[in-house]
């Protein structure tokens, strides 16, 4: 009896290692905490600010036209980039205002105003920065300032379904919101351990958040992406393993069979024997 046991223990045994890489179902469902943690408060909102080289177009609207025309930059017509499928930078439309980039000292140099310091300002408080010079030079009454990014990005790499640099539209856009533009995690994305590198005062910063705790994500410090955020997702360890070095699957269709295959050999020998052992007997 010990005999069979252990002819059954060790096929079995062998058996359960080749299949032991499979995904856990608990490590795959986003905010496994959301019921536990009803009402939690979410991260401060941080607002986007200019930074050195971020394009931004400036438009003012005045009561008379002409006198708007003094304000703002000609039209121009300019293309759509786009960069692969989905993955798209930020083009200005044909028809689009041109914009102005912010050099390495965080200056622009605006229509009748010059020179104006605009690194670390909101696009609420450039533009009231803006309306208040006007206003105090007496050179239009109640304009209206709108302030847009243009060339504000971030990147998202790793396991999900569309890497690649997409345009933050909005000023609080969040990190999930980040992860939706480029179609998801694949099944195969680790979620407890998204990496998020960050330039902060001239140094780059590494943050991580677990996409399995809701939690862990509306409190995190990278909930709100800034402009050039960089998002790293790595693969689980059943894809790492899948891979080989030049990055080919080495378990494809083809293993799969052939795995089957060594598996009903072990069951074929294990049952012969024991077969052979009860003829013995």
């Amino acid at each position: 009896m010990n005999r069979m046991k252990a002819k059954l223990f060790f096929p079995a045994l062998l058996i359960s290692a080749l299949f032991c890489s499979c995904s856990s179902y608990e490590k795959i469902p986003y905010f496994q905490d959301a019921d536990r943690v009803k009402g939690i408060s979410v991260s401060t909102v941080q607002e986007i600010t200019l930074r050195p080289k971020d394009r931004i177009s400036i438009v003012v609207n005045c009561k008379d036209p002409q006198l708007s025309a003094l304000f703002n930059l000609p039209y121009v017509t300019q293309r759509v980039v786009t960069t692969g499928a989905r993955n798209t930078l930020y083009g200005e439309e044909s028809g689009a205002v041109s914009g102005y980039t912010v050099d390495s000292e965080g200056n622009i140099d605006f229509p009748t105003i010059g020179k104006l310091n605009v690194a670390g300002l909101t696009r609420s408080e450039l533009s009231t920065l803006i309306k208040d010079e006007i206003e105090s030079r007496n050179q239009a009454k109640d304009p209206v300032v709108t302030v847009d990014f243009l060339n504000l990005s971030f990147t998202i790499m790793g396991e999900v379904a569309n890497p690649g640099m997409y345009r933050i539209y909005k000023d609080n856009m969040t990190l999930l919101e980040a992860i939706s533009s480029a179609g998801d995690l694949t099944i195969q994305g680790l979620r407890e351990n998204v990496l998020v590198m960050r330039m902060e005062e001239g140094k780059q910063k590494t943050y991580r958040v677990n996409l399995t705790s809701l939690q862990n994500v509306v409190q995190s410090p990278i909930f709100y992406l800034q402009q050039d955020d960089i998002i790293y997702v790595e693969p689980n360890k059943m894809k790492a393993k899948q891979s080989t070095v030049n990055g080919n699957e080495v378990r494809s269709t083809s293993f799969w069979i052939s795995l089957s295959s060594l598996a009903a050999t072990v069951v074929a020998i294990v049952l012969n024997n024991n077969k052979k052992d009860n003829n013995d007997k």
